[in-house]
């Protein structure tokens, strides 16, 4: 059994590298000074994560990074920004208290959260809790609430990225059952549709580290993956990497409002589309990768794999 690690990614920069006038911006959209900071380890993006205190008593949750250095990751905030613009009140999702962009460095400051991430292992009862949330979210988000032009494209596909024999032969040592079935894979993900059939904003990375456990709810972060498609995707995703805590998924899928009428081909084709993504950034991923990513991409897309090799 393989477990999704509490810390994710190797890429975090402490809150001390913040310039000060990137700080001082922080503190005009927050109102008070910040008298203290906890960095936080998880995530995969390079650039800022911290817990602030303020002098006014009140706390907060601020993501920043700096486009020359992360173009990508200060791209994420940008785009998580208009999006958790738009969930406000819609959503159990964290309220924006407001963005400071200076063209370079650009940070987003959230309500503190009082929660924690789901065991892992899972425990029963914390699964069953967020897979509840993502059924809820599928109808509190149809239609999607935010422009599509606003929106990710959906992380999905890569099989016909490895059909060299270069590529298939890395995918051997990561995975051999699909190296074995490459082709069917790659055809299978061709004539997939269903995924993209919908109008429900999805998560586009629901997994257990961008899930808060608090009392009474469940509370789902980081959105800047975003895309609208089939109520669902994120259910799918969520159910196939519980499959690394030894949990089947199967019976859960046929058990979920979400899932329980759904074709055979509905889900197998997500799955194909979901593992061909995960385990194409494993293999081409260049030598400057986080590694820790990429064992998060190889874990996953086996799992995902798993559950598609007994269904098919």
């Amino acid at each position: 059994m393989v477990t999704i690690p509490q810390h994710t990614g190797g890429q975090r920069r402490p809150w001390t590298t913040l310039p000060a006038p990137v700080v001082e911006g922080i503190e005009r959209l927050l109102g008070a000074r910040v008298t203290g900071a906890a960095d936080q380890p998880g995530g995969f993006s390079e650039g800022v994560a911290a817990r602030v205190r303020l002098a006014d008593g009140t706390r907060a949750f601020v993501k920043a990074a700096q486009t020359a250095r992360a173009p990508a990751a200060a791209g994420f905030h940008r785009r998580e920004a208009a999006i958790s613009e738009r969930l406000a009140g819609l959503a159990p999702v964290p309220r924006l208290l407001g963005t400071y962009d200076d063209g370079d460095w650009v940070a987003l400051a959230f309500e503190e959260i009082d929660g924690r991430l789901p065991a892992q292992p899972w425990r029963r009862d914390e699964l069953e809790r967020v897979l509840e949330t993502a059924g809820e979210l599928a109808v509190l988000l149809t239609p999607s609430p935010v422009e599509e032009s606003l929106l990710a494209r959906p992380r999905l596909g890569g099989w016909a990225a490895l059909t060299s024999p270069e590529a298939r032969q890395a995918l051997a040592v990561l995975a051999p059952w699909a190296a074995d079935r490459l082709d069917d894979l790659a055809g299978a993900e061709a004539g997939a549709a269903s995924p993209y059939q919908g109008d429900t904003l999805l998560h586009g990375d629901l997994y257990p580290f961008n899930v808060l456990i608090c009392p009474g709810r469940v509370v789902v972060v980081d959105w800047p993956h975003a895309w609208a498609g089939a109520p669902y995707a994120d259910l799918v995703t969520l159910l196939s990497s519980a499959r690394l805590s030894g949990v089947d998924p199967q019976p859960l899928a046929e058990a979920h409002p979400l899932t329980r009428h759904l074709a055979a081909a509905q889900i197998d084709d997500l799955l194909v589309l979901h593992a061909g993504f995960l385990l194409r950034l494993a293999v081409t991923a260049g030598p400057g990768a986080d590694r820790a990513l990429l064992e998060m991409a190889t874990a996953l897309g086996r799992a995902s794999l798993d559950w598609l090799r007994g269904r098919w």
